[in-house]
């Protein structure tokens, strides 16, 4: 089963990412490339494609809900990083629900997570 936002991108597609400029490249190699964002308030840019009516990240790849996902994964933004999937660590996010939601997707339950493997019963059988 994959993860449940490798097939959402709703997040990418309704709130604006707008995070410290020196989280961007040239400043920061391994953050969002600088032709992808653009310039916020005085300290703060945003991606490119959110700070609108309409947000649409331009990172955003595929179809939300089929296959939507980020283009940019490991070069994503720490306000991107930071989004919390409903359920995936046993907590509701009202975030995740509130995307899903904008784009007639179900919120995500405690059931689209896997169970853990079970541990092997360290006791020997006798």
């Amino acid at each position: 089963m994959s993860h449940p936002c490798v097939r959402c991108g709703a997040c990418c597609a309704t709130f604006r990412v707008s995070f410290h400029w020196s989280e961007a490249q040239p400043d920061n190699p391994g953050g969002p490339p600088a032709e992808l964002v653009v310039p916020l308030r005085r300290h703060e840019l945003a991606m490119r494609g959110t700070d609108g009516a309409n947000p649409r990240c331009v990172a955003l790849r595929g179809t939300i809900g089929v296959d939507g996902h980020c283009g940019i994964y490991p070069q994503r933004p720490s306000v991107c990083r930071i989004v919390e999937p409903s359920w995936e660590f046993g907590r509701h996010s009202p975030q995740c629900d509130k995307g899903r939601l904008a784009h007639g997707l179900a919120p995500l339950t405690p059931a689209d997570w896997p169970a853990a493997p079970a541990a092997a019963d360290p006791t020997p059988a006798h």
